[in-house]
C-alpha cells in the first residue's frame, strides 16, 4: 500500500489551513485531479518544486442559448437548475462570466431578465441579457427616421428603449389605412376616403420578430417597399434601391412545449424575400440583421462578457467564449464564424502576419472573402474596449435538447435550413463538443478549463 511520506502530510496541512470555506472548492479540485495520498503528495511537490501558481479563477465565459437549452415554452428544463447551482457559489453569485444570447424579439431585455431570474432561482441582471434585438441600440443613424416596426409584445417600447424615435406600428399603419389590408374579409373596412389622408413619409422597416397576423404584415410591409415609404400611393415604378430593412432574428425553427420545433421568424423573413422577389424581380436587401448568427449579435455578447469578468475583478483576461445552443444553423454556426472572425482580429495579426494567408489555405478564397462581408458591421460598433480584452476564441457546443435531433437531421443532411445571407458551410455547422444537455455540456467545459 503507498504512504504518503511526513513532509507530504505537513505541506497538506500547511496546503489547507491556508484556505477558508470561500476556498473549499480549490480544494476538492485538487484531490480530484489526483488518485490515491501518494498522487496527492506528487501533485503537490511537483507543483511547489516548480514555483508554479495554480489559478482557481476562470478566464473563460459562457453563453447560453435560452430556448432548447434552459427553457421549452414556458416550461424550464430539469438540467438547468443544476446547471445553475454548478456555475454559482453559496450565496447565488456566478462564479463564470455567464450572458444569455437569446434570438427571441418579444420583450425587453429587463423583463426577459426578470423572467429567467423567477426561472431559474437565480438573480439575472439585464447586463447579462442580450436580446436578438439588442445591437440595434449601436445604429443611431436609423434612431431619428420614421420607421416601421414589425414584431409582437411591447414592440413599441422596445423600439423607444433602443433609441427609435418616430414609431409606426403595423396596427397603427393599418388602423389609419384600412383598405391596405382585405386578407380576412370579417376585418375589412370599406372608407375609400382613408387613402386620402395625410401621413408622414416611413422612412425605414424595422423587423422584430413573428408578428401574429402574417399575412397583414406581409401586405403592408411589402407596401411600403414597393412605394418607397408611401403605402398609402400608387407607384409608377420599383424603386432599387428599397428602403432600409433592420431585421432581427433569423431563426427558421426553434423549440417550444411542442414535439417538433417552430416555425421562426426566419420563416417569416423567407415569405418576404420569395414575395418581393416574385413581384419585383429584385432580390429583398437588409441594411441590418441582428440576432444569431450575425456576428454583430456575437460581438455584442463579447463586449458584455468582458465587462462582467471587469466587474468580477478577474485577474486574468477571457481566453475562450463558450457558446451553448441547440441549433446548428444559427447557435454554432454563428459561434464557430466567429471564432474565424476573432482569428482574423488586428490584435491576432500583430501576433501573425499570416492569419490571412492560414484563413485562405484553410478555408479558400471565397470564405475568406465571406467572412469579411459577414462582419463587415462590426468595424461600425462604437465599443469601448480594446483588442487585447478580446477573447482569443470562442468554441461552440451543441446540446440534443432543443431542434436538434440525431434521428431527424440523418434524413436531412445537408439540407439548409439556414438564412439566405449566410450560405451553408458544412464545417460551420460542426460544434466542438456535443453534450445530451446543459448541465453537461458545462461539465463538459469545466473538464477542458480544468476548472471546478
Amino acid at each position: 500500500m503507498a504512504t504518503v511520506s511526513t513532509s507530504g502530510r505537513c505541506i497538506f496541512r500547511r496546503l489547507t489551513s491556508l484556505f477558508t470555506s470561500q476556498n473549499d472548492i480549490f480544494v476538492r479540485s485538487i484531490r480530484k485531479k489526483t488518485t490515491g495520498p501518494q498522487g496527492f503528495s506528487q501533485f503537490i511537490t511537483k507543483n511547489i518544486s516548480s514555483g508554479t501558481s495554480i489559478n482557481t479563477q476562470p478566464n473563460f465565459g459562457i453563453l447560453f442559448d435560452i430556448d432548447g437549452v434552459l427553457m421549452r415554452g414556458k416550461n424550464v428544463l430539469p438540467e438547468a437548475i443544476e446547471t445553475v447551482k454548478k456555475l454559482t457559489d453559496s450565496q447565488g453569485r456566478f462564479r463564470v462570466p455567464v450572458v444569455f444570447v437569446t434570438n427571441a424579439g418579444n420583450a425587453l431585455r429587463q423583463e426577459k431578465a426578470r423572467q429567467l431570474t423567477k426561472n431559474l432561482g437565480v438573480h439575472i441582471s439585464a447586463e447579462q441579457v442580450v436580446m436578438s434585438h439588442s445591437p440595434l441600440k449601436m445604429f443611431e443613424q436609423f434612431h431619428d427616421k420614421h420607421v416601421l416596426v414589425s414584431g409582437q409584445g411591447p414592440i413599441t417600447d422596445i423600439a423607444k428603449f433602443l433609441g427609435f424615435k418616430n414609431i409606426t406600428t403595423i396596427d397603427q399603419l393599418r388602423e389609419k389605412f384600412p383598405l391596405l389590408d382585405v386578407v380576412d374579409h370579417r376585418r375589412r373596412k370599406y372608407d375609400p376616403n382613408t387613402l386620402k389622408s395625410y401621413y408622414p413619409e416611413l422612412e425605414a422597416v424595422v423587423l422584430f420578430g413573428e408578428p401574429v397576423r402574417w399575412e397583414t404584415s406581409l401586405q403592408l410591409i411589402l407596401d411600403c417597399l414597393l412605394t418607397n415609404g408611401h403605402p398609402w400611393s400608387n407607384c409608377s415604378m420599383v424603386p432599387n434601391p428599397h428602403l432600409p430593412i433592420l431585421a432581427c432574428n433569423m431563426d427558421l425553427l426553434w423549440m417550444a412545449e411542442a414535439p417538433m420545433p417552430r416555425l421562426g421568424h426566419g420563416s417569416f423573413l423567407l415569405c418576404l424575400e420569395t414575395l418581393y422577389k416574385k413581384i419585383t424581380g429584385f432580390p429583398l436587401t437588409y441594411t441590418v440583421l441582428t440576432g444569431k448568427p450575425s456576428q454583430i449579435t456575437y460581438h455584442h455578447a463579447e463586449h458584455m462578457t468582458a465587462q462582467l469578468a471587469n466587474e468580477m475583478q478577474l485577474e486574468s483576461p477571457l481566453r475562450t467564449l463558450y457558446v451553448i445552443g441547440d441549433n446548428p444553423l444559427t447557435d454554432i454556426y454563428g459561434a464557430n464564424l466567429y471564432n474565424r472572425y476573432l482569428a482574423s482580429k488586428p490584435i491576432n495579426l500583430l501576433k501573425s502576419t499570416s492569419v490571412k494567408t492560414k484563413l485562405t489555405a484553410a478555408h479558400g478564397k471565397e470564405q475568406t472573402a465571406y467572412l469579411s462581408t459577414v462582419t463587415s458591421h462590426i468595424g461600425e460598433l462604437p465599443v469601448d474596449h480594446t483588442f487585447e480584452k478580446c477573447a482569443e476564441s470562442m468554441e461552440s457546443v451543441l446540446v440534443r435538447t432543443g431542434v436538434y435531433c440525431e434521428k431527424r437531421n440523418q434524413h436531412m443532411d445537408g439540407v439548409d435550413h439556414g438564412h439566405r445571407d449566410y450560405p451553408y458551410i458544412d464545417d460551420l455547422t460542426r460544434p466542438s463538443i456535443i453534450a445530451n444537455n446543459v448541465f453537461e455540456a458545462v461539465e463538459a467545459i469545466y473538464d477542458r478549463e480544468e476548472f471546478e
